[in-house]
């Protein structure tokens, strides 16, 4: 997770939403890492998520990230739970919350919930929650004093 909060800090050092993302294949190697690129690149699936999902999928050469697990600084919204699912992660592990667009435990819960899903990876929450959720405040603060 502090690999995910560093590639967060590069996104807010290119004035994106600070959220990073990894993911590491069974045996502990990491296979992608990404930050939020929606401003920069003017691509609303620009999410770190999807851009590591994407990094893995190619270095792998496979669609299918079973055994693999992202770690992210936030909870995935309901396009990268989508994502996370169609790749078929093995685990999520992320930091802060999401109560506004999380779509792991926030707002809804698929992976615990629905019974129509035919892969549903093992959810981990809080680590290094705080931290986490420090860089997301702070950024925001930040922009909120420029307007």
């Amino acid at each position: 997770m502090k690999i995910a909060l560093n590639l967060a800090q590069k996104a807010c050092e290119l004035d994106e939403v600070p959220v990073g993302a990894l993911i590491v294949s069974n045996d502990g190697e990491i296979l992608s890492q990404a930050h939020n690129l929606r401003e920069s690149s003017l691509d609303p699936t620009g999410h770190a998520e999807l851009l590591a999902i994407k990094k893995a999928a190619k270095a792998i050469n496979s669609w299918r990230l079973i055994g693999a697990k992202l770690y992210v600084t936030l909870e995935p919204c309901m396009m990268c739970a989508g994502a996370i699912w169609q790749s078929r992660l093995s685990e999520v592990i992320y930091g802060a919350s999401d109560p506004k667009h999380g779509f792991i435990h926030s707002i809804y819960t698929p992976f615990n919930e629905d019974t129509k899903l035919n892969h549903k990876p093992k959810i981990t929450s809080g680590i290094l929650q705080e931290d986490c959720g420090l860089i997301l405040t702070n950024f925001f603060k930040e922009k909120r004093k420029n307007v």
